[in-house]
């Protein structure tokens, strides 16, 4: 097989964009573009704080899988969004009738003379923007004009398309 590498993998960074206390999902992808059957397995620095689906699973030839990342709910922001963990991907040839029940340890055991092919991923923090309300706030809403119905009228008199979102707020409290 030569130099080839049993799986290409994509992307080799992990970037999750980063919101406290919610949980965070992000994926990679490898491919086999080998004529061989492809194990693999997926371990990480912090298995307490990420989800990985599959962990571990057979890549037929010429064909892909994609590998889901959870990043558990955070409750705290890491100093200037660094964070140093990171995944370790191994592969090895495996045979056709190995399915992903069968792959142990032992497949990937270096000492016993097997060729492990390994990939590390780095994970980066995406900071996401802070999005406007589009709800002004309690105070907002009694100093600043709010926007009405419009002029164009229907059957009812008004064109129920046209209502604005605060005119919609005023509607609920007054049901």
């Amino acid at each position: 097989m030569g130099s080839a590498k049993l799986l290409n993998i994509e992307p080799l960074e992990l970037k999750f964009p980063f919101e406290l206390k919610k949980q965070i999902s992000c994926s990679f992808q490898l491919s086999n573009k080998t004529d061989t059957y492809v194990a693999f397995k997926v371990k990480t620095t912090n298995p307490k704080k990420y989800s990985v689906r599959p962990s571990t699973g057979i890549v037929s030839p010429q064909s892909a899988c994609t590998v889901l990342v959870i990043m558990q709910a955070q409750k705290e922001a890491p100093p200037k969004m660094y964070c140093k963990d990171k995944f370790l991907i191994q592969s090895v040839i495996s045979s056709p009738s190995t399915t992903p029940d069968l792959i142990d340890t032992e497949m990937f055991n270096k000492e016993m003379g097997v060729h492990v092919e390994e990939c590390k991923l780095r994970v980066v923090y995406v900071s996401t923007p802070q999005l406007p309300s589009t709800v002004p706030e309690e105070r907002e809403k009694s100093l600043s004009p709010q926007p009405s119905f419009l002029d164009t009228e229907n059957s009812n008199g008004y064109d129920v398309a046209a209502v604005s979102i605060c005119d919609i707020n005023k509607l609920m409290f007054v049901i």
